[in-house]
């Protein structure tokens, strides 16, 4: 008999479209509101995903699965395409009459927290649709978390555990105080919401915006309720460089967060990969300052204020701008390209390969390079002080071997589609490292997703998922050996 059960995944996932059904109840409330007719759209959304989810978890009880990897694999995967069909109903019902495609893009691109967006005319969007958008992204960057901080590490696929950076009596009984972690968390996530919120507000954000900006924030996600992003704020420089912080905050290991908030552990931002994201960051952000500086000779403060904003954006994998940066000239774009790789901490809520990874490659690289001219000496793999394990070493290797393969392989597929080469490339990259906008005149920080092929929608969309998952959680699922008794 296999050791996961197919039906009790899908029992859980009908039970998460419940829970999902009555988020759609917010933005339905917002609409009718402000008397908007688009709180019907929500409302019957609801009252339908909700419907069909209860039947689904009816007929699908049965006696719960025995704990095995393949079931936590599976169960991953199927919450996560669940989150983005769910997702999808209230677009396609919209006044918007967006395309299967256009729905299912902006639906998996916010549960994602990708940011990139396939409708024109933000501005003018009815309330409870902005709403959505956050909220959907919102829950992805709560889900984000969930999965790098205590899901993937015990699989094997990526991300440093939580538990392992933890107190030794905490190690030998990680699931002893699980949920105090968990609500540790939420609390957390649901507190830097308010207050980013609140900082928004008091800087000049009207209250709609101040909200729906602090969920994306927060997210690291991306999504505005203004087609020019944080451009429309670009007059006031505050609400930029609190986006900054809370970019930044977002970015960072919720794990650490956590020990801060709960054991007063300040010795926890000593991890290595909180100083190499700080130390990348800072050193995008000068490079491109002093760049703006001399190039255009722009004010200093506003040249690092845009530098900054742009480039904690693109290497928090947030996708939020102030400028077309592509504008810049040659120089500036490809280090904005360079910027779309790196990501931020694991257990946070960003994408890209991770601060933890390049620690672990370089290493593997000195190491490696040691052994030429030393064969016969024995050098660990370290991150910081500890010893890094063989499974670790090679989910890494495996990860950015995996990585750049689909990136391939997904850069292939959009050309396919009639696309050009720097569109197709950055398209593929910002949605496998879950950034947002890309370069080019479609999909540049100032474009949207709206013009590109259908067939390439569906492409990005799939990336998104690759890389949202960290990529090997969802190879897996295609392996044969994966479904073997």
């Amino acid at each position: 008999m296999q050791s996961f059960s197919l039906r009790a995944a899908i029992h859980i996932s009908a039970i998460f479209g419940v829970y999902m059904s009555l988020a759609m109840l917010i933005p339905a409330f917002v609409d009718l509101y402000y008397g908007n007719r688009d709180w019907r759209v929500f409302a019957l959304s609801a009252f339908f995903t909700g419907g069909l989810s209860m039947a689904v978890a009816l007929a699908t009880q049965g006696r719960p699965p025995g704990v095995s990897s393949r079931f936590a694999f599976l169960l991953v995967n199927l919450l996560w395409l669940t989150t983005a069909a769910t997702g999808t109903i209230p677009f396609l019902a919209s006044s918007l009459n967006m395309s299967l495609s256009d729905a299912v893009f902006e639906s998996v691109s916010a549960i994602t927290t990708t940011g990139a967006t396939a409708i024109v005319g933000l501005d003018a969007l009815p309330p409870g649709m902005l709403l959505w958008r956050s909220l959907l992204q919102w829950m992805g960057g709560l889900g984000v978390i969930a999965l790098g901080l205590f899901i993937l590490p015990f699989l094997n696929v990526g991300g440093v555990s939580y538990f392992k950076i933890e107190s030794t009596d905490i190690e030998d009984r990680p699931f002893a105080r699980l949920s105090t972690f968990t609500i540790s968390m939420v609390a957390i996530y649901g507190l830097l919401t308010l207050a980013c919120g609140i900082a928004y507000a008091a800087a000049g954000m009207d209250g709609f915006d101040a909200i729906n900006h602090a969920m994306t924030t927060i997210a690291t996600a991306g999504f505005s309720t203004h087609d020019d992003s944080f451009g429309h704020f670009s007059d006031r420089p505050a609400i930029l460089w609190i986006a900054i912080v809370f970019m930044c905050i977002g970015a960072l290991p919720f794990s650490i967060l956590i020990l801060l908030a709960v054991r007063g552990r300040i010795d926890a931002l000593r991890d290595p990969q909180v100083r190499a994201f700080l130390g990348y960051t800072l050193a995008f952000c000068a490079v491109t300052t002093i760049y703006l500086r001399i190039e255009t000779d722009a004010p200093f403060f506003d040249a690092l204020t845009h530098a900054t904003f742009n480039f904690v954006s693109l290497i928090t994998t947030t996708g939020f701008s102030t400028h077309d940066y592509s504008s810049w000239g040659p120089f500036a774009v490809a280090l904005a390209f360079i910027a779309t790789f790196p990501g931020g901490c694991s257990g946070s809520t960003t994408g890209g390969i991770k601060a933890y990874r390049f620690i672990i490659l370089f290493e593997l690289m000195a190491n490696g390079l040691r052994r030429l001219v030393y064969p016969s000496s024995v050098q660990p793999v370290r991150y910081g002080d500890r010893p890094v394990d063989d499974d670790m070493q090679r989910a890494v290797v495996l990860f950015i071997a995996s990585f750049f393969v689909l990136w391939a392989i997904a850069t292939l597929l959009m050309a396919a589609t009639g696309l050009d080469l720097v569109t197709s490339l950055t398209g593929a990259l910002t949605a496998l490292t879950n950034v947002g906008p890309g370069l080019g005149d479609f999909i540049g920080p100032k474009g949207s997703f709206a013009a590109i092929p259908d067939l390439a929608k569906w492409v990005m969309a799939l990336a998104m998922l690759f890389g949202r998952l960290e990529i090997l959680a969802v190879l897996v699922i295609f392996s044969p050996v994966f479904w073997r008794r």
